[in-house]
C-alpha cells in the first residue's frame, strides 16, 4: 500500500481515490507544480491535504473566505490533522498562539487569507520555516480569484506570484472548481505556474438537475419549486440586497425559514445567518452573490436563480454548491428580457476598458445562449468548458424538449418596428406596436401610423417578449445603456431582414410528458438518493440525534463530525466493532479513538431487541 494510500483510509476513512486524485497527490507529494481543475465535491481538498501530511514541514493554504477556512480546519481537526488558521475572526492573543504553533512544528497545515500572508509578519514566519526546510507545499485554493475578468476577482491572488519568486523550490498547487480556457491561462500566467502540470477532471455534475423557465410570476414560480424542496437547505441568489431581503420576509410568510444574506447587512447578523445555514437542518438562504464560496454543506438540496448570473462561470460555480454529497440536486432559474437588458447595461456603462467590456459581453452572450437553447443544457454547459458530452437526460430541455418553430417572419417583423421607430425604444413599446395597441405612449409618437402597426397581433405579449429574448442572444439586437435600454439592430440582423436567411426559434414546451429515449440514460447518469429501508430507519434517526448532539457541544456544523451518506452506510451495515467501523467510508482512525465506543453503543443498544427477534 502506498503511503498516500494508507494515510486516505487511516486519517479521512476512504477506501480508494476517486479521478485523478493519486496522481495530482504522487506529483504535488514528489515536488511539482499544479493546476486542479476538479468540480465542486470532487474531492480537491484531498489534493493538498494528503501531500502536506506526506512532505516534511506545513502546508500553507491560502483560502479566500472565512468560513471556508473554519470549516475546512474543523473537518481536519475531527479526522485527527493538526491544522490552524490565521485571519481578522482571532484577535492578537489567539493568532499568536497560532504563530507559536507553527514555528515549533505543532502543524501540519495553515490556513490563511491572501490579505494575511502578504504581509510583513506572516512572510517573515514563511522565511524562518523555508530555513529550516519546514514548507512543504503551497495551496492556492479558488485560484480563479486570480482573474481580474472573473466574477469573484480578488486583487490579493495576483501578487501571490510572490510564494514562487521568494521560495522557488516549495511546490505550490492552484485549486478551482470554474475555469474557461481564459481564465486557466490568467492563473497560469499570474502565478507562474508556467511549468506546473494540469489536471482536469470533468466538469460535469450529474446530480444536479438544471431547468430554467421563462418568468412570469417569479414569486409563485419559486413557490412552486420550492415545495418540491420542502425541509431541504438550499440557496436562493438574487441580483439586489433589497429584492434578499424582501424575498426572504416573503418566504417566511409561506412557512419557510429563509434568512436574508448580503454585504449590507451588519458583520454579527451574517455571521449568525450563515451559522444557522450551516449547522441547522432545511434553512434556506436568499442572498447575492457575497454568500457562497467556501461554503461546504455537503446536503444543500438546491439552488435557485431569481435573477441571471454574470456568466456561466458564475452560474457553474453558484449551482456546484448544491448536492456536493453526490445525492440529487437541483438547479432552478427563472429568467426573462429585462435580464438581458441590464446585463447588457451594467456592462455598457462600466468603467472597464473596451478590452475587458468586449470579454464581458462575451461571457454574457455564452449564458443567454444556455439560457435560450433547445439542446441538452448539459452539453452546452461541459462545451463552454472544453469538455464533450451526450445529452444527459436530466435538464429541462431534455426531458420536456421545447418546441421549435420558424420564428423569420416573426423576428423580422420585430426588427422592421424596431427600426422604423427610431431604435429608440424598449421592448415594452415595440411589442405594444406590434400587437396593435393604441397606448398613450404609442399615440404620443404617432406609431400606429406605421405600417408595422398591429402586424403582430396573432402573438401574444407573452411569445412576443420570448422572441425580443432570443433576438437578444442570438446577438441580432442589443440593449443601449446610453439610451435607457433601447433596442438597436446589429450588423447580424441585415442578413435575417434582406432574407438572405431564416430564423427558428424555440418555444418553450408546456406539457408533462418526458423524453423517452433519455429516461434509461437520465436512471443512468443522475445519481440516485441513498435508499433507506424502514428496518434501518429509526437507526439513521437515532445516528442523527447522536451526531446533532455532538455537533451542538463541540460548536460545529453536523457534517463536520459524519457526513449523512455514512450515517446511511452504518445503518444498512451495522458495524459491531472498531475493525468494522474502520471500513465504513468517511470514518477514520482519529474518529474512532474519539467516537467509537458511543457510536457502536448507538448502534446496538436501542435495537439489540429487534435483532433477536427477527
Amino acid at each position: 500500500m502506498s503511503a498516500a494510500l494508507e494515510i486516505l483510509r487511516r486519517v479521512f476513512g476512504y477506501p480508494s481515490f476517486r479521478g485523478p486524485q493519486a496522481e495530482i497527490i504522487d506529483h504535488v507529494g514528489s515536488g511539482g507544480d499544479a493546476l486542479v481543475l476538479m468540480p465542486t465535491g470532487g474531492g480537491k481538498s484531498l489534493c493538498y491535504q494528503i501531500p502536506a501530511l506526506l512532505r516534511p514541514g506545513i502546508g500553507v493554504v491560502v483560502s479566500p473566505l472565512i468560513a471556508l477556512m473554519q470549516n475546512q480546519v474543523d473537518a481536519l481537526l475531527q479526522a485527527g490533522v493538526r491544522a490552524a488558521f490565521l485571519n481578522s475572526s482571532l484577535d492578537y492573543t489567539a493568532a499568536a498562539g497560532v504563530e507559536r504553533r507553527l514555528l515549533a512544528g505543532e502543524l501540519d497545515l495553515i490556513y490563511v487569507a491572501p490579505e494575511r500572508l502578504l504581509t510583513d509578519r506572516f512572510l517573515a514566519l514563511l522565511d524562518r520555516l523555508d530555513a529550516d526546510g519546514k514548507l512543504a507545499l503551497f495551496a492556492i485554493d479558488e485560484a480563479h480569484c486570480v482573474s481580474q475578468w472573473g466574477h469573484d476577482f480578488r486583487p490579493e491572488y495576483i501578487q501571490l506570484s510572490i510564494l514562487h519568486e521568494r521560495y522557488p523550490q516549495v511546490p505550490r498547487i492552484a485549486l478551482t472548481a470554474t475555469a474557461d480556457e481564459l481564465t486557466r491561462r490568467e492563473i497560469i500566467v499570474r502565478l507562474g505556474l508556467e511549468s506546473a502540470r494540469v489536471f482536469i477532471s470533468s466538469f460535469d455534475r450529474p446530480n444536479i438537475r438544471y431547468t430554467v423557465v421563462e418568468r412570469d410570476n417569479p414569486r409563485r414560480q419559486l413557490l412552486d419549486f420550492l415545495a418540491a424542496h420542502r425541509g431541504s437547505a438550499g440557496i436562493v441568489y438574487c441580483l439586489s440586497r433589497k429584492k434578499v431581503d424582501e424575498t426572504a420576509a416573503w418566504l417566511a410568510t409561506q412557512g419557510i425559514a429563509a434568512l436574508p444574506y448580503h454585504a449590507g447587512l451588519d458583520a454579527a447578523t451574517r455571521q449568525t445567518h450563515q451559522q444557522r445555514f450551516l449547522r441547522e437542518d432545511g434553512i434556506v438562504m436568499v442572498a447575492t452573490i457575497a454568500f457562497g464560496m467556501g461554503i461546504d454543506k455537503p446536503d444543500v438540496r438546491f439552488v435557485a436563480h431569481l435573477d441571471l448570473p454574470k456568466s456561466l462561470e458564475a452560474y457553474y460555480q453558484e449551482t456546484g454548491r448544491a448536492g456536493r454529497d453526490g445525492e440529487p440536486a437541483a438547479a432552478w432559474m427563472t429568467y426573462g428580457l429585462n435580464d438581458v437588458v441590464i446585463h447588457r447595461s451594467r456592462i455598457d456603462e462600466s468603467v472597464a476598458g473596451e478590452e475587458q467590456k468586449r470579454v464581458e459581453r462575451g461571457k454574457l452572450d455564452a449564458l443567454l445562449a444556455w439560457c435560450e437553447t433547445a439542446n441538452c443544457r448539459r452539453v452546452l454547459l461541459l462545451n463552454y468548458f472544453s469538455e464533450d458530452a451526450a445529452p444527459c437526460g436530466n435538464c429541462d430541455t431534455c426531458l420536456e424538449p421545447p418546441e421549435l418553430w420558424d420564428g423569420t417572419e416573426a423576428a423580422r417583423k420585430a426588427l422592421s418596428a424596431c427600426l422604423r421607430t427610431g431604435q429608440r425604444f424598449g421592448a415594452g413599446h415595440l411589442i405594444d406596436v406590434l400587437r396593435g395597441k393604441a397606448t398613450e405612449k404609442v399615440q404620443q409618437f404617432d406609431h400606429a401610423a406605421l405600417p408595422t402597426f398591429g402586424v403582430g397581433a396573432d402573438i401574444d405579449d407573452h411569445g412576443w417578449r420570448s422572441v425580443f429574448r432570443q433576438l437578444l442572444a442570438a446577438g441580432l439586437l442589443h440593449a443601449d445603456a446610453q439610451a435607457f435600454g433601447a433596442l438597436r439592430l446589429t450588423e447580424a440582423a441585415r442578413p435575417l431582414l434582406k432574407g438572405e436567411t431564416t430564423l427558428r426559434l424555440r418555444r418553450q414546451a408546456r406539457r408533462t410528458g418526458k423524453n423517452p429515449a433519455l429516461a434509461t440514460r437520465r436512471a443512468d447518469a443522475a445519481a440516485k438518493p441513498i435508499a433507506v429501508s424502514p428496518a434501518d430507519a429509526p437507526l439513521v434517526a437515532a445516528l442523527r440525534a447522536w451526531r446533532s448532539a455532538l455537533a451542538r457541544a463541540q460548536g460545529v456544523p453536523a457534517y463536520v463530525i459524519l457526513h449523512d451518506r455514512t450515517l446511511h452506510e452504518l445503518a444498512a451495515r451495522r458495524p459491531a466493532s472498531h475493525d468494522a467501523l474502520l471500513a465504513i467510508p468517511g470514518i477514520g482512525q482519529a474518529k474512532i479513538e474519539r467516537y467509537g465506543e458511543t457510536l457502536l453503543a448507538t448502534l446496538m443498544s436501542p435495537f439489540e431487541e429487534n435483532h433477536e427477534t427477527s
